[in-house]
């Protein structure tokens, strides 16, 4: 015996150095771990002296096994990419993931969460759409179901937030641009959620600390179809001549897409060579993005932390006897990632 008490599996699985789904697929079935990881726990559990919790995992056991994963457009490759990586860590964990896409539909996002209420799941991981949520719905079912959001927070509800720093990451990409030629306008349709607003603010802000003129370009467009709306609205640009500075950044690569393909019809070549008439770069490390042509320069979400982050906050959160504890965010740093087309 060590003496070494610990009181929750958070804490158990930091000092034992033993991942916290590992630690709960155990307590829920020891013989679901490979022999050499259960004698691991089972060691640690001595020298620690922890005991789980057996009321609330009782509790948990009451509702389901099953994890909600709700994403606002499951065809967008970024949500489809961390939706894959939540999916993976749950049925790590023993649990049974259950996705859900509202397709860019606020009716039919407070319809999918009102099902999960009546299945009553462990929890759920909620990307809401933001701006045309039902807050009051969403805001309703985060007091009856214990919820993390990601990727787009709406402010005081659910029992955290884990997403990106975009204070952090629009200055990243936009001082490179200006290191590496001139000062970037920036476009942008009108905003679906939370974070596009984060993202001009940022730009906004971080010119003016440069003593630079911002040049905002928005363009016309409603929904998901970024890619088309960057393509309609950048040819539409691109005849107007409203990129003065010859550099783009694009509020998302989505956008960044199709602002490319509008130059490639208007006969305008994108990247940084001498004989290059336009750069454009964007931001979140679309999985597509590097296979544009030319490939695109961006700043990285980091998709494994955001996903990794958002199951251990929720499995810590639905074991809880109690809810009410304080609500926490917790953002992650963009990565610059340098292509050829800025």
């Amino acid at each position: 015996m060590g003496g070494e008490k610990v009181k929750t599996m958070e804490e158990f699985a930091s000092v034992s150095g033993i991942s916290r789904p590992t630690i709960s697929k155990y307590f829920h079935d020891p013989s679901s771990v490979r022999s050499s990881t259960r004698a691991r726990i089972e060691k640690a559990l001595e020298r620690y002296e922890y005991r789980p919790n057996i009321y609330a995992m009782n509790q948990n056991r009451r509702l389901t096994k099953n994890i909600g994963i709700v994403v606002p457009y499951l065809a967008d490759p970024f949500f489809a990419e961390i939706a894959r990586n939540i999916e993976r860590r749950c049925i790590e964990a023993g649990f049974s993931p259950v996705l859900f896409s509202a397709h860019g539909d606020p009716t039919l996002e407070r319809d999918i969460l009102e099902n999960l209420r009546a299945q009553k799941p462990a929890g759920v991981l909620l990307a809401p759409l933001g701006k045309t949520s039902d807050r009051a719905a969403i805001e309703r079912f985060c007091e009856n179901v214990p919820t993390v959001l990601f990727d787009s927070n709406m402010d005081g509800v659910g029992e955290a937030f884990i997403g990106s720093d975009n204070m952090q990451s629009i200055p990243l990409i936009i001082e490179y641009l200006c290191r590496t030629g001139t000062p970037p306008s920036f476009f942008e349709m009108p905003p679906v959620n939370p974070n596009a607003n984060k993202r001009r603010t940022a730009y906004l802000t971080t010119m003016e600390r440069m003593g630079l003129a911002p040049d905002v370009v928005r363009v016309e467009g409603e929904g998901w179809q970024f890619e088309e709306i960057g393509y309609e609205g950048g040819l539409k640009a691109i005849e107007a001549g409203r990129f003065a500075s010859g550099t783009v950044l694009c509020s998302n690569d989505r956008l960044a897409i199709g602002l490319i393909a509008a130059a490639y019809a208007k006969g305008l070549k994108v990247g940084r060579g001498p004989d290059c008439a336009l750069r454009v770069a964007g931001h979140d490390d679309h999985p597509f993005s590097r296979f544009t042509c030319p490939s695109l320069t961006t700043v990285a979400q980091d998709y494994d932390a955001i996903s990794n982050r958002s199951v251990e906050t929720l499995f810590t959160v639905a074991e809880r006897q109690e809810r009410g504890a304080a609500r926490f965010e917790t953002l992650f740093e963009g990565k610059l990632i340098m292509r050829e087309s800025a």
